[in-house]
């Protein structure tokens, strides 16, 4: 899944320059209150995770899968929005960007296929002033194997296997790819 996450990191950051972070999900939003040394968040930053793919076979060793994506998107609202305050702005603000990276990741088309669909949506905060907008989507994704060990995940991601190396990352039914 980390070529699906690549792609996609790229996509958002191109199309939202205004995000000072764009990055696979490991829990950083998590290990903020964390006194183990992490890598830094900065606001507003978007992380990516791909935790759930189903497979099925189409031919041979040609695989499909329905991937779920989920994007979250962190925002420091050191803003007071309360009525008469001058500031009520902002939370339109915030709800412009949410927009616009659901549209870029909407658009968004692995395998040159159909665009990504979301499926659910959340809202909710954090401590430090921290709100958090997530959103799943659902995916479907194609690696195709050929008989010269080449992986094609999309037309523009190939991937070579070395048959010595990698030959355990198949399952037994795929072996025949490497005899």
């Amino acid at each position: 899944m980390e070529y699906l996450l690549y792609t996609l990191i790229n996509e958002i950051k191109a199309k939202m320059p205004e995000i000072s972070l764009v990055d696979e999900d490991y829990g950083q939003l998590e290990y903020i209150d964390s006194e183990t040394d992490t890598y830094p968040v900065t606001f507003p930053c978007v992380l990516l995770d791909a935790a759930d793919v189903q497979w099925s076979n189409i031919q041979g060793a040609h695989q499909k899968g329905n991937a779920t994506i989920t994007v979250r998107l962190a925002i420091d609202c050191y803003d007071d929005t309360h009525y008469g305050s001058n500031t009520t702005e902002k939370i339109l603000a915030r709800h412009e960007m949410v927009e616009k990276l659901h549209n870029i990741v909407q658009c968004f088309r692995p395998d040159d296929g159909a665009p990504m669909n979301r499926i659910s949506s959340r809202f909710s905060t954090m401590n430090h002033g921290i709100k958090v907008y997530e959103s799943q989507y659902t995916c479907t994704i194609t690696s195709y194997h050929d008989d010269s060990l080449k992986v094609r995940i999309s037309p523009e991601i190939e991937a070579v296997l070395d048959k010595d190396v990698n030959k355990d990352m198949f399952n037994p039914p795929c072996s025949d790819v490497f005899d």
